[in-house]
């Protein structure tokens, strides 16, 4: 029984350190300088589909949102030669924010989103000119996840901004050569997104005048992260790279903001300080004596 008491106590104190966290992510109230969130679905979806996006994206914890459709006819508007018949599952619920805050992307149904990763959407957002938002994915059943960038995009539009629809399709682009290398080449997704962004932000930074720059660059990269590519991919990822190179990019702001994927990816793939997490473990072995010492 005193074991009992001692575990329910410690449990009690980490969940008040997180909740007052989670009630501040939670407050419900309108920004008016930047909107309210907006939530696209597939158009595809069931009634029953929906609602479950719905929940997975806790659009009824909001004090407000818009709410709109994608569908494969929004699809051809960024996309050249995209498919109008094409099913849309994948949705979103995108939250505007304050210049300089960045991009944050999360997937809250990581089962049923195959094969786009959280960096995989942040780095073809910034290539289409999308950033300073918190973004987060959904959908109900298994499927690839590409059609939640175009709702993005769609969502972008409605709030009023124009996207240059040349971006949004190389976006895509990337997008389905990230997925294809994760795929099909068998390269680790955390790789690949950050093969993409080391590449992009040595353009950035150099700013090459020509496709075979741009070429040493990528056979830079490749070499660095130690990864093997066929050469029917390796031309594709030049080539990909060489549409970014010619795109009306601000390329300082955009060497800025992937500078900050770069760390946030290297986190994520294991470039953690390790007394980190001893220090975590410490800290809860400390607690547990201490709420111990309260029941002797």
């Amino acid at each position: 029984m005193k074991r009992f008491l001692i575990i329910i106590t410690a449990m009690l104190l980490v969940l008040g350190i997180a909740s007052p966290l989670t009630a501040q992510a939670n407050e419900g109230v309108v920004d008016e300088r930047l909107g309210v969130p907006i939530v696209v679905y597939g158009a595809d979806l069931s009634g029953t589909e929906k609602e479950s996006v719905k929940k997975s994206l806790k659009v009824a914890e909001e004090a407000e949102v818009e709410e709109i459709l994608v569908s494969g006819s929004d699809l051809v508007k960024y996309i050249k030669d995209g498919n109008d018949k094409a099913r849309m599952y994948s949705s979103a619920k995108i939250t505007r924010q304050e210049a300089g805050k960045g991009l944050v992307i999360s997937i809250v149904t990581e089962d049923n989103i195959t094969q786009v990763t959280s960096e995989m959407y942040a780095n073809a957002m910034l290539t289409a000119g999308i950033e300073d938002a918190i973004v987060e994915v959904a959908a109900p059943k298994k499927v690839t996840g590409h059609s939640a960038l175009v709702g993005i995009y769609k969502a972008y539009e409605v709030t009023g901004e124009t996207l240059d629809t040349e971006r949004t399709d190389v976006a895509n682009d990337e997008l389905n050569l990230a997925t294809k290398f994760s795929k099909e080449a068998g390269v680790d997704s955390d790789k690949v997104s950050e093969l993409l962004t080391e590449i992009k932000k040595q353009i950035a930074e150099k700013n090459p005048a020509t496709k075979e720059e741009v070429e040493k660059i990528v056979t830079e990269q490749l070499s660095k992260l130690n990864i093997e590519l066929s050469e029917a991919d390796r031309q594709l990822l030049i080539d990909l790279m060489d549409r970014i190179r010619n795109l009306d990019i601000d390329f300082n702001k955009f060497s800025e903001q992937l500078s900050d994927m770069t760390s946030k990816i290297k986190e994520k793939i294991g470039e953690i300080d390790p007394s980190f997490w001893e220090s975590v473990k410490e800290f809860f072995a400390k607690l547990f004596e201490s709420i111990q010492s309260w029941f002797k």
